[in-house]
């Protein structure tokens, strides 16, 4: 017993922590999943030990704190946080609870996306918007009524004179962050971990004009005070008829399996969206349904969100080795210690080049936030300073070629290091002559990375036209190289001196040519 009330302390000391820096600050201190394992152990460990919980707890309590620097709003129905899904099984539960305490057989679901944003209340009277507040602890927010004003998709003035209140999420489209970091990087400032935080970041501005500044947008999920509805769905109908941003392709459906469909659907389509989605988000449709489930906790029992797998997870910078490129850069590559991201185990992340590393200051040893979104190659969003232990050292670049021992240099005008080896330096070489062979430059097929390698480490290609001094009884004695093959390659390498002269230059690989 003591030692569950010792653990049920601690998770919520580092919950809180969490909390804070992720609803106030907008600078996560861990990735969503670890968030989450904490989350649910203190779930577990309450259900064991129900005389333990109490109102402080965050299982109690939506959202996160109150930010001091902005007026309180009381909230006057709360704005809760959803109950969590992870897969069919979790889904298919849900379903059976919500059965079982509606005595129904049977409900209608709204299904939509779940976008990763800032969730906000907009108050209108007579028509006019008069207040907006965040989400806060669900039970008051934080006054960002000027900051919000300057949202282009928020009507100032609506048709509608009854008192209304619009609930919605405040978010930033993936093409505008990746913009806004790049103007943040340039002006050496602090990046955003990811479009949530830089939305949250930007609401949260003392400053109306730094909001203006930046491209926030907003789309509506709920409604209070709407008379003459009985659904979800034609709430939001009507939403969007007074001038609010709704998601189009809102969908209900009649049963848990249909629910799953189109789960599955959002998370195939997840990569091609403009805006980041961390779900999707299943309510009952009906609204009287809705009241007789009523909420338990912090949680409405009439919804819930399934969460898709993580494109984000932390991790350990374990080293930063190089990697020659084909003109000579050094390309710094993230060692980390293995860790599953969105269903793939993620070793290694790239780093482009010094100033990035310096941007985000990254030190080998670093606790660090990851992410691989779609088919793109993994990257590191930010280190954790927080996290370090006095273990960590500083990364430099190195001032010889770890490929060849060449001196390295930075040109005043590159943001690169290089090896000034050239194609003496095997790495470049290697690169070098499977860039040659390339199907767009001299077309030499069979000559792909593998064989490229080979050749440069036997000794048979040390310059880039030592190719066409290759016979069939030279490439007999490489590995996998039989009669046929060889008279493939050996055919391969005649027909390539029939390329145009534009076909040659690329192929050399001139830098910036």
């Amino acid at each position: 017993m003591q030692d569950a009330q010792q653990r049920i302390e601690a998770l919520r000391h580092e919950i809180e922590g969490h909390n804070y820096r992720y609803y106030v600050l907008a600078e996560p201190s861990v990735a969503d999943p670890e968030f989450d394992l904490l989350f649910r152990e203190l779930q577990a460990l309450e259900a064991a030990h129900p005389e333990l919980i109490t109102p402080e707890s965050p299982t109690q309590r939506p959202g996160g704190q109150v930010e001091t620097t902005f007026n309180p709003v009381k909230h006057t129905v709360p704005m809760l946080s959803l109950a969590n899904a992870f897969d069919r099984e979790g889904l298919d539960a849900w379903d059976a609870r919500i059965k079982k305490l509606g005595e129904r057989s049977a409900f209608r679901f709204c299904v939509e996306p779940k976008i990763d944003g800032l969730a906000i209340a907009l108050r209108f009277e007579q028509g006019r918007f008069v207040q907006g507040a965040t989400r806060g602890d669900g039970m008051t927010g934080e006054d960002v009524t000027p900051n919000l004003k300057t949202i282009r998709d928020i009507p100032h003035e609506l048709a509608a004179k009854t008192p209304l209140e619009v609930r919605g999420e405040v978010y930033m489209t993936i093409a505008d962050f990746q913009a806004l970091n790049e103007r943040r990087g340039a002006a050496d400032e602090s990046l955003f971990a990811n479009p949530r935080n830089a939305a949250a970041g930007s609401l949260r501005q003392l400053d109306p004009k730094i909001t203006k500044g930046r491209p926030l947008c907003f789309w509506a999920y709920g409604v209070l005070g709407l008379e003459g509805v009985t659904r979800h769905s034609e709430a939001l109908a009507k939403v969007r008829e007074l001038g609010f941003p709704v998601w189009d392709e809102i969908q209900v459906v009649d049963s848990i399996e249909e629910v799953w469909a189109l789960c599955e659907a959002y998370q195939q389509r997840r990569a091609s969206l403009p805006f980041e989605i961390d779900g999707v988000v299943i309510k009952v449709d009906d609204l009287r349904d809705q009241e007789e489930l009523g909420a338990v906790g912090r949680e409405p029992r009439w919804a819930i969100a399934y969460k898709f797998p993580a494109i984000q997870a932390t991790t350990k910078l374990l080293d930063i080795k190089i990697n020659v490129g084909r003109t000579g850069t050094l390309n710094p590559l993230a060692i980390l210690e293995p860790v599953e991201v969105g269903g793939v185990t993620v070793s290694r992340a790239t780093l482009h080049n010094e100033d990035e590393i310096a941007r985000k200051g990254l030190m080998i040893g670093d606790t660090v936030i990851i992410q691989r979104a779609g088919d793109v190659i993994p990257q590191i969003v930010k280190s954790i300073p927080e996290k370090r232990t006095g273990t960590e050292t500083e990364f430099k670049m190195p001032a010889h070629c770890p490929e060849c021992g060449s001196v390295t240099k930075r040109p005043d005008d590159n943001v690169a290091w290089f090896c000034t080896g050239g194609l003496a330096c095997k790495a470049q070489l290697v690169r070098g002559l499977e860039h040659f062979a390339g199907r767009r430059m001299m077309d030499i097929e069979h000559l792909g990375t593998k064989l490229a390698a080979e050749l440069v480490e036997t000794g048979l290609v040390q310059d880039l036209a030592d190719v066409y001094a290759l016979t069939k009884d030279k490439v007999l004695g490489l590995e996998r190289f039989a009669e046929k093959s060889a008279d493939n390659l050996i055919a391969a390498i005649a027909a390539s001196k029939a390329r145009p002269l534009s076909k040659l230059v690329f192929a050399l690989g001139f830098r910036d040519v």
